[in-house]
């Protein structure tokens, strides 16, 4: 290698003495790092996770902006947390704003603008050791509502496909319907056709055939002729029985009045009278015959 190339290389690192070398300064962190998260298991072994120790683990992180007024504090040695001295300040900066030892740890990065004016701008949290950037709000909303449209555009993609397999095995089911019908129906008819070039009589066939030359014909009177079912008159007879029984008895006939003497009794006597030889005269119905003295005038 050239000397001189050394030479000139050197001198632009040092700048001709070593005391004045100036370490580069560190990038200040993106807004979005929830991709990577941060852990140095040799600090966790050496240091308790708790308030006091918290912020200088966090300091570790990626995430620590060394521009915050948190760091300017930790070189006046003052305790990075200490609010008396934070709201007197502006600019960026990290609060503690939960905490729950030594599993949770919550820090929102903000900024200052006066001693009750702040803005935030990110939060982080520290996990069982691990830190994590969580995610803004307005991404949370992006990633569920992307997700729940592609599961709404793959449940309909998936019913599409369905239905197209079911339009396609009804199509099938009706093909092969049809096939068998026309299948069945043309033997049917072949057989129909055979038995009546025997000369058979088909039932119902020939009757729809031969209907049409029928019509033309002179109806003959035939005589009507009733089909009488004997379980239907039994039947019948059961139910008119059944209703006479439920029915009360009938009344007595009222009594005759003094002196009327019935027909039936009229002809017993005249045919005791006739065989014993002896003509009675005929006996008087005190309702008809009443005279005319007894008889109404109207």
């Amino acid at each position: 290698m050239d000397s001189s190339l050394l030479s000139a290389a050197t001198a632009d690192t040092f700048n001709g003495n070593a005391a004045d070398q100036i370490p580069p300064p560190l990038q200040p962190p993106g807004t979005d790092m929830t991709g990577i998260s941060f852990r140095d298991q040799l600090w966790i072994n050496s240091y308790p996770l708790d308030r006091n120790y918290i912020f200088d683990y966090f300091a570790l992180s990626p995430f620590y902006d060394t521009t915050c007024n948190n760091e300017i504090l930790r070189r006046r040695s003052i305790h990075p947390l200490d609010l008396s001295h934070l709201s007197k300040m502006t600019g960026l900066e990290y609060m503690l704003t939960d905490a729950t030892e030594p599993n949770l740890f919550v820090f929102r990065k903000q900024k200052r603008d006066g001693p009750e004016k702040v803005t935030p701008m990110l939060t982080y949290y520290i996990l069982d050791g691990s830190i994590y950037q969580a995610p803004q709000l307005c991404s949370v909303f992006a990633a569920r509502v992307s997700r729940t449209i592609y599961n709404i555009s793959k449940a309909f993609t998936d019913a599409a496909s369905k239905l197209e397999t079911i339009r396609q095995d009804l199509q099938v089911c009706l093909v092969a319907i049809v096939l068998s019908l026309s299948v069945n129906l043309g033997s049917y008819f072949l057989l129909i056709f055979k038995l009546m070039a025997n000369g058979e009589q088909v039932y119902g066939f020939n009757k729809f055939l031969f209907d049409t030359e029928n019509q033309n014909e002179p109806a003959e009177s035939k005589p009507a002729s009733e089909t009488v079912d004997l379980k239907e008159m039994k039947r019948v007879d059961v139910i008119l029985t059944s209703l006479y029984r439920k029915l009360a008895p009938p009344p007595p006939p009222p009594p005759f009045p003094e002196g009327y003497v019935s027909q039936e009794a009229l002809g017993e006597k005249e045919e005791l009278g006739t065989q014993g030889g002896e003509s009675q005269p005929p006996q008087v119905d005190p309702i008809i015959d009443q005279g005319p003295a007894k008889r109404m005038k109207f």
